[in-house]
């Protein structure tokens, strides 16, 4: 930089990138007549160079921001974290925005646990018209009974099914606007399964090879530069009537993190050379950008209403929508989130007229359970961050995987619950009854809180409730961007912020607990007569049996995976005290099964089988374990090619990506044309001997720090 005439500082436009090119200035000790700070929101020459054109000075009130966030939050995790320490266990911590995201998820959990689900009944029929097309209906409002549906049946038996009304009306679909940070992440979580981490590294590749704006905005804006190159690429590909040019307001107060949507650099460029991954996000993105300046689509929603002779109350009703004109729709159509998706389909409806008779060929009357609450998935819990004002697009992937990292919540999956059904059918006059199966209750890849994340959350909302609070965590986030803007002081907003925090951490720290937080008591054991309970340790939640000041020392046993403190029993908890148990002996080798630190496993002499998680370790029998065993040795007999006499230590085996040797803990490649079953104990040796020892293979003792 000193032996430059101009030095250029050209870091993102946001907080945290007006902080970096402060600190750069700073600490480069650069002068004001020779560094230009510049900003652009895509890596295009054309952009870069408007940028150099247009220098402007280091934004001071952004830089403040930045610092007031970073102080604010170094003061959270530095003052909550001891207290988590000395109340539950150490290595815990607290964060200003990560605290709050964990208690959506326990919140969820709870609703969960709590909701009590509500049998109805689903009634759909099958009509024919006069000209044997076929019509499928349903009953307008759900029946509470079996009985009920019963009797509905019964009276279907005779009676006169006519088209009693058909409301035609014209529907108009507008598109989404632009994708920001939050939509992104939810729509290609929606669409292409990816992860929040994994759908913002992917962004950043493409933002880095010049192909999408700056992926951590919430704003909706569009340049008319890219409204216009839009315009042009829509009329050129579909023709004048499908433009129509849109500029979508930004709802967010907040919304200061950039200037513009996440959208294609160029337009016109449809296709990009990328990675798979790269590809697929990239055409997401163009796809609702050019979506986005097209015409509404436009529908005819069909809504007919079948009337019953011997009922009053009770129609059929069903709804058909033809798309009239495509519009946007011919390019793009949002995903919804499951929550959102309705259990009502339309259907095509066939030309009817009011009056008309129709011929009921069957009825079915469906049991069902009412919806329960749905778990966040990542992109879920951003949209509910986003709608509360808590974290900015910035905060909200280093959010997701920080509460994961601290193993207060995983991405993981719920088992169902197996639950039968009734299914009445009426046909031929006759009402017959089936009774089936189906799951209910299972979930994959979402948000589940940990025993940890309960009881470390539980803790933080009973004892900091005003930290915790929504409302107030996001008038901390619009404090801040009063500071963005200028509006007020970085250390008054940090003053007034401490002055309330630090005293409910000394009061909280101060106050004595008769139990260690998190602490259950589930009952007496009857075996010793001692209390048994559960609690969080430094591994994980365990069950003791005693307590620490009795003369005998207590017994500990760790939960198992799919276990949790708040849901275990007396009966379930001492069962854990039955391992490692020994179940019987094959080959006159005793077999055990015992639980460690990643799970569940069978100790056959000196092997390791992991018990897979369909199989309860509590119930598994000699003839599961003689199984697994089998399948275990037959899996190494094939993955071992040779062995030698000369040194047991060195061995030819069968590995992912082929053969290879095996010797005194080191793995060594087999060179081309070498066949694994044919090579002699001397030429091992001697590829051993040539193989050059790796740099930095030596391990290091951790820092401290």
């Amino acid at each position: 930089a000193k032996d430059s005439t101009m030095v250029w500082l050209a870091s993102d436009e946001d907080r945290e990138g007006e902080a970096i090119a402060w600190h750069l200035y700073e600490a480069l000790e650069l002068n004001k007549a020779n560094t230009k700070r510049i900003v652009f929101h895509e890596i295009t020459k054309p952009a870069i160079l408007h940028a150099i054109e247009n220098p402007r000075d280091i934004d001071y009130n952004l830089v403040d921001a930045q610092q007031a966030r970073r102080v604010l939050d170094r003061i959270v995790g530095f003052e909550l974290s001891p207290v988590l320490w000395k109340k539950i266990r150490p290595s815990l911590s607290a964060g200003r925005v990560q605290s709050v995201a964990v208690r959506l998820i326990v919140e969820k959990e709870r609703e969960i646990n709590n909701f009590q689900a509500e049998d109805y009944y689903r009634i759909t029929a099958i009509f024919s018209l006069s000209d044997k097309t076929i019509l499928k209906a349903e009953l307008s409002h759900r029946i509470k009974t079996k009985e009920e549906a019963i009797v509905l049946l019964e009276k279907f038996k005779d009676a006169m099914f006519t088209v009693e009304d058909i409301v035609i009306k014209p529907v108009k679909k507008s598109p989404s606007a632009p994708f920001t940070t939050s939509t992104l992440q939810q729509e290609a979580a929606r669409k292409m399964g990816y992860s929040v981490s994994q759908t913002m590294s992917i962004a950043q590749k493409l933002y880095e090879s010049g192909h999408i704006t700056y992926m951590r905005t919430d704003s909706v804006n569009l340049s008319s530069l890219a409204i216009a190159s839009s315009k042009k690429e829509i009329e050129s590909e579909f023709g004048e009537k499908y433009v129509k040019g849109r500029q979508f307001q930004t709802k967010s107060k907040g919304a200061q993190e950039a200037h513009e949507a996440i959208r294609p650099t160029y337009m016109d460029k449809k296709v990009i050379k990328a990675t798979p991954q790269e590809q697929r996000l990239y055409e997401l993105i163009w796809k609702r950008t050019i979506a986005s300046q097209m015409a509404d689509a436009e529908l005819e929603r069909t809504t007919v209403t079948i009337s019953i002779s011997n009922c009053s109350k009770e129609k059929f009703q069903v709804t058909g929508e033809v798309i009239k004109f495509d519009g946007f729709l011919r390019v793009y159509m949002e995903s919804l989130d499951e929550d959102n998706l309705e259990e009502n389909e339309t259907a095509l409806i066939p030309p009817l007229k009011i009056d008309e008779k129709l011929l009921m060929i069957e009825a079915n009357a469906q049991e069902k359970l009412s919806q329960r609450p749905f778990r966040y998935t990542e992109a879920g819990l951003v949209r509910k961050m986003e709608e509360l004002g808590i974290g900015r697009p910035s905060t909200y992937a280093p959010t997701i995987s920080t509460i994961q990292n601290r193993d207060y919540v995983i991405k993981g999956n719920k088992e169902g619950v197996e639950r039968e059904f009734t299914t009445l059918t009426l046909k031929n006059g006759k009402i017959s009854s089936k009774t089936k199966s189906e799951i209910v209750g299972a979930d994959k890849g979402k948000l589940i809180p940990t025993d940890t994340g309960l009881v470390v959350n539980d803790y933080l909302t009973d004892s900091f409730p005003s930290i915790l609070d929504y409302n107030f965590t996001a008038e901390v986030e619009k404090d801040l961007d009063k500071v963005a803007e200028g509006e007020e002081e970085w250390t008054k907003t940090i003053d007034d912020f401490y002055k309330i925090f630090h005293p409910i951490v000394e009061q909280a720290s101060a106050t004595k607990t008769e139990h260690k937080i998190g602490e259950k008591v589930l009952g007496i054991d009857p075996k010793s007569g001692k209390p048994v309970s559960v609690k969080i340790g430094r591994y994980g939640p365990f069950v003791q049996i005693g307590q620490a000041d009795d003369s005998e020392k207590p017994q500990f046993a760790s939960l198992l995976k799919e276990q949790s403190i708040e849901t275990i029993t007396l009966e379930e908890a001492l069962k854990l005290f039955n391992f490692p148990r020994m179940i019987g002996e094959i080959e006159n080798k005793p077999i055990t099964v015992a639980i460690g630190k990643f799970g569940p496993f069978i100790k056959f002499g000196d092997m390791y089988v992991t018990i897979p998680k369909s199989m309860n370790p509590i119930s598994v029998t000699l003839e599961d374990a003689e199984v697994l065993i089998r399948e275990k040795m037959e899996k190494e007999s094939q993955r071992v090619i040779q062995t030698f006499p000369q040194d047991e230590k060195l061995q030819v085996l069968n590995g992912r990506f082929g053969p290879y040797i095996a010797y005194g803990g080191n793995n060594y490649k087999l060179p081309k044309g070498k066949v694994a079953s044919e090579i002699s104990y001397e030429e091992c040796m001697k590829i051993i001997q040539d193989t050059p020892e790796k740099k930095g293979n030596k391990k290091t003792k951790k820092s401290k720090a």
